[in-house]
Formats: structure tokens, C-alpha cells, sequence
């Protein structure tokens, strides 16, 4: 039997009757978990979310009832919950259809968590690229503050919150949590060293603040929908729920789907329908561009020692994990037998370079030098010893910036080139001269 999507949070998204009004939410049983909720305690909700296994699907894969759980809530400052939908990673593009088509999920999910945290006010970040997004966030919180599920003495509770959409400046760097929250105070960019600022200490304004992605509190909606005996019965251990994967690159049908955990092979070919005709996979970035590469021929060994194939990787945390990458943010990019491996790291390389916020010294001038050197490869102006420089150098960055945007620049660079060695040492030997700059290629492409 094919593997097939199992639509939670995209149960009514893309349906011909529903829009993103909140009537067309409510028609469908919106707010009854807000509802529910109210009727609670909150750390009652607390221990039901992190009972259900829910972990965080903006990239760490963190369990979100733990993160709750380490707030201070003994300082007497206020709570700040901030809704993370940056969504700057390269091949992601799931929080903006939830967004876009079904923001009163997010914002249900939002009050839900406020309430279990004691949270007086909330935001979401969202990028400045974003703008449609962004007017539809102010527009769903406008009709549920008229509806009293926004704002003071929510539904007669006693409970009050408002939220606030703040936009962002679009750099990639805010995705991270406490480059996000300097953004918010109106500064550069610049992630926080931790410790001392965890955010779940010292946050927002140096407040406890909790920060999640738009899917993992769109979860949380459902989480008290069905409750926790319920919930965990989707997916698996460590893995419950569902999860959207957004699916670019050379496969027949990419876009995005929600899925439980199954195998590489049946969500490639059941549920994405294979590779281009007359092509073959040769592997796939699994979670977002700063993602280790996943080759398509090679054999996998996990901690137990049991081998398995690129087919054979189930598709979600634990198994990504096994395979020697991570699920990041999900945005799974396909290569096949056509790609130019050694330009497609050239793209990426030229991305996070620009993308760098200068703050760490490895970082900032790493980032632009295996930009120059993946560059030159693609360009002819290579040297054989280039590709152990390149391999060497991007050692030297990743573990030793404040904030994981060094990793992100290294993983790939390694990982690509301990894969892909022979293409590799190709390009640097062949020296080709005379060919058109990289960037004169990418034009023509």
C-alpha cells in the first residue's frame, strides 16, 4: 500500500471551502482548544504538552514542553511568548502556507500557550519578505480581539494577552532566537552568548521569554484537541505528530506535505512521486541548506551498528539523525544524477556568506573565503590542493561562533566534499581557463 500525507495542520488549508477569515475557522471547530484550555490549570498544560513529546519544528527538534518548563518563573518579571516565523532557511517554505491560509491556527496556538505560561503579551517575528503574511497575521488578530479571544478578560476567563506582529528586517540570522530578540529591542542582529541569556532567563528586554516556530505552536493546538493519549499515537516514539516537509529540487511533484515518520523511499516516490523521468536520485539536502547532504548510493551505520540505505532512512528526527544529518527546518532539497555537486555547494557557500552577521571573526571571514574558493572551482581558477584547504578551513569555523550559524557554513562544505570527493578534485585539477564567472552562469541558468 503507498504511503500517503496525514493532514493535521493542513487539514482545511488548501480546501476550496475554507479561507482565512475566522469564520471559516470557527465553521470548523476553531478556538474550542482555547476554550478547553481556559478551563484548565496552566501548568497542567505544561505537563500535557510535554507529555505528548511535542519538540520544536523550527530546527533543534527540542522537546517544547521541556523549554517551557525552564522559564523562571520565580524572578517577578513578565513572560514574553515570541512566535518565531523568520523562516529564512534556504528550501523552507512551510510556516507561510500555515500563515497564509489558516492564520487562526497559529494564533489559537498562541493563546494556548500564553495562557500555560502566564504570558501577559505575545509576538510574532516575521521576516520583511514577508509582507502578505504579515498584514493577514494583523488582520486575524483584529477579528479575534472582536470576537474576545484576543485582548482582555479573554472569553469572561479573567485571562488577558494581546499579541503583536513586529516585522523583521529580513536577515537570516534572526532565525536564531537571540539574534531575534535583538532585532526586537531595535539592534543589530547579533546572537547572544549563552549562558548567561537563555532567553528562558534572560530574554526580550531581559525578561523569561519563550521563542517558537509557527508549526510547533499550531501543534500545540491539537495537542489539547485530542489530548495527550491521543496525540502520542501519531508518528512514533520521540517522533508523535505529524510534520510538514517542504520538498524542492529535481523530483516530480515537489511542494509541501504533511506527513507521519515513514521511509525515504516511499515519501520520494509514493508521496512525491520520484525522481524526474530518465534521472536517479543521487541524494538530498534533509533539512534546510545548512544541512549535512545525504547521499543517495551510500550505506548508513547507526549507533546500534545496524547498516541501512539511503531508502531505507525514515523521515523524521531520529532517523535523519541516524543517517548522520538533522531535519532542521524540513526543507528537504532533492539533487539527481544532473546535478553539479560542486556548484550546488558554490550556491549555498554564496548564501551564507552574505548572510553572515559578522559578529564572530571564524564566521565572518570563513563564510567569504569558501565562497571565494567554491567559486573559483566553478569558474576553472582552481588548484588541486584547494579542496583539502576548503575542508580544512571550514573545520576551523563551525563550534567556534557564538551562535550556530558557523555550523551552517561548515556542514555542508564537509559534508558535500567527504560524499563527493572525485567531483571535488575534478574541478580543481582541470583549471580550466577563460570559462565565464560563476555568477554569469547562475544568470544563464
Amino acid at each position: 500500500m503507498a504511503a500517503v500525507e496525514r493532514k493535521i495542520l493542513l487539514k482545511h488549508a488548501d480546501e476550496d471551502y475554507y479561507s482565512p477569515s475566522i469564520d471559516s475557522y470557527l465553521e470548523q471547530g476553531g478556538y474550542e482548544g482555547l476554550k478547553k484550555a481556559l478551563a484548565e490549570k496552566p501548568e497542567d498544560l505544561r505537563e500535557a504538552v510535554k507529555d505528548s513529546g511535542l519538540r520544536g519544528r523550527g530546527g533543534a527538534g527540542f522537546s517544547c514542553g521541556i523549554k517551557w518548563s525552564l522559564v523562571d518563573r520565580k524572578s517577578g518579571k513578565p513572560i514574553y511568548l515570541i512566535c518565531n516565523c523568520d523562516e529564512s532557511e534556504p528550501g523552507t517554505f512551510k510556516d507561510r502556507q500555515l500563515v497564509h491560509k489558516d492564520p487562526h491556527q497559529l494564533i489559537e496556538g498562541m493563546m494556548i500557550s500564553a495562557f500555560a505560561n502566564d504570558v501577559a503579551l505575545a509576538f510574532i517575528y516575521i521576516r520583511e519578505e514577508m509582507p502578505l503574511g504579515a498584514k493577514i497575521l494583523e488582520k486575524a488578530i483584529e477579528e479575534a480581539r472582536a470576537k474576545n479571544l484576543v485582548g482582555e478578560n479573554i472569553l469572561g476567563s479573567g485571562y488577558s494577552c494581546d499579541i503583536v506582529v513586529h516585522r523583521g528586517a529580513g536577515a537570516y540570522i534572526c532565525g536564531e532566537e537571540t539574534g531575534l530578540i535583538e532585532s526586537m529591542e531595535g539592534k543589530r542582529p547579533y546572537p547572544r552568548i549563552k549562558p548567561p541569556f537563555f532567553p528562558a532567563v534572560l530574554g526580550l528586554y531581559q525578561c523569561p521569554t519563550i521563542v517558537n516556530n509557527v508549526e510547533t505552536l499550531c501543534n500545540v493546538v491539537h495537542v489539547v484537541n485530542m489530548g495527550v493519549e491521543e496525540y502520542t499515537k501519531i508518528g512514533r516514539h520521540g517522533n508523535t505528530g505529524t510534520r510538514i516537509w517542504c520538498v524542492s529540487g529535481m523530483v516530480k511533484n515537489p511542494g509541501y506535505y504533511e506527513i507521519e515518520p515513514m521511509t525515504m523511499k516511499e515519501f520520494l516516490y509514493d508521496v512525491c512521486g520520484g525522481p524526474l523521468p530518465g534521472r536517479k536520485f543521487k541524494g538530498c539536502i534533509p533539512g534546510g541548506g545548512s544541512m549535512k547532504i545525504l547521499g543517495a548510493e551510500e550505506t548508513y551505520t547507526d549507533r546500534e551498528g545496524k547498516s541501512f540505505s539511503f531508502d531505507e532512512i525514515i523521515v523524521d528526527y531520529d532517523g535523519i539523525a541516524a543517517a548522520g544529518s538533522m531535519s532542521g527546518s524540513s526543507g528537504m532539497m532533492i539533487l539527481d544524477d544532473s546535478t553539479d555537486i560542486v556548484e550546488a555547494l558554490a550556491n549555498i557557500t554564496a548564501f551564507y556568506a552574505h548572510e553572515s552577521c559578522g559578529q564572530c571573526t571564524p564566521c565572518r571571514e570563513g563564510s567569504l573565503w569558501t565562497k571565494k574558493i567554491t567559486a573559483r572551482m566553478c569558474t576553472g581558477g582552481a588548484r588541486p590542493q584547494d579542496v583539502d584547504l576548503l575542508y580544512d578551513m571550514a573545520g576551523n569555523i563551525g563550534g567556534r561562533t557564538v551562535c550556530p550559524m558557523g555550523y551552517s557554513t561548515t556542514w555542508p562544505v564537509q559534508s558535500y566534499i567527504e560524499k563527493f570527493r572525485d567531483e571535488f578534485d575534478s574541478k580543481a585539477q582541470a583549471n580550466e581557463c577563460g570559462m565565464k564567472s560563476f555568477d554569469e552562469r547562475l544568470i544563464e541558468k
